[in-house]
């Protein structure tokens, strides 16, 4: 899967004189120094790789308790998910920078619902077709 760039480095320098600033660091002129977050003030620990990562992932994860039988849920957890579903949802052009601050992929999850409804409506005849089940409450009712 590729990688989404929202704009080139011409795009973001022609932002900046947009709104009459020449670098970021002019985009906080107007907050006081004394409340401004300096990268020495975070004290954050040097990174380490995806692999030292994953490992210590699966160090703390291997401390839970993992239960056979799981009584929440109403029996919700136990179904098939065909691998197609995944391979569909995935697919780069569902991908948009729309709602980057969400987990789901927004924009292509209504872009598949909206195919799937096109299509059920190609096959029965019928006017509109729903598929609300964005989310949990919703398709619980």
């Amino acid at each position: 899967m590729g990688n989404f760039i929202p704009s080139t480095e011409s795009q973001r320098e022609e932002m900046l004189a947009k709104v009459g600033v020449s670098s970021y660091e002019g985009l906080y002129e107007a907050v006081p120094e004394e409340i401004l977050l300096k990268r020495e003030d975070l004290r954050v620990p040097d990174g380490i790789s995806e692999m030292e990562t994953a490992a210590r992932m699966e160090e703390i994860a291997a401390k839970n308790t993992v239960f056979r039988t799981i009584l929440r849920g109403a029996g919700s957890y136990d179904h098939y998910i065909p691998a197609i579903v995944r391979r569909v949802t995935s697919k780069e052009q569902f991908l948009t920078a729309y709602t980057p601050y969400q987990a789901e992929i927004s924009q292509g999850v209504l872009q598949s619902i909206f195919e799937y409804q096109t299509e059920i409506c190609a096959l029965t005849g019928m006017d509109v077709a729903n598929a609300s089940v964005y989310d949990g409450a919703t398709a619980i009712a």
